[in-house]
């Protein structure tokens, strides 16, 4: 079952800013989220029902640290749209 903790964050670059007057907000989430997860997430905290959700998985990437490996942490993002004239409520850029 999904859950608001697994929402890591809403995603504030160039390209999401300008998806963004689109109605498309970009959610970093874990990679244990599902479509359906985000929705019913959305709805209940949000009292937003999105229209249409993409996702991708992303891989952690590999770094080095004082000469040892490490890995960040994998993650889903989802592009979410969002009907016309919804809004997250506490989304501020």
């Amino acid at each position: 079952m999904a859950d608001i903790t697994d929402i890591k964050s809403i995603l504030f670059t160039e390209k999401t800013i300008e998806l963004q007057e689109n109605n498309i907000v970009v959610v970093q989430t874990s990679p244990r989220m599902t479509k359906t997860g985000l929705k019913e997430v959305l709805r209940e905290y949000f009292g937003v029902t999105p229209s249409k959700i993409n996702s991708l998985r992303q891989d952690g990437k590999v770094k080095r640290f004082r000469g040892k490996l490490g890995k960040r942490a994998d993650f889903k993002k989802f592009y979410v749209t969002l009907p016309e004239g919804a809004a997250i409520a506490n989304l501020s850029a």
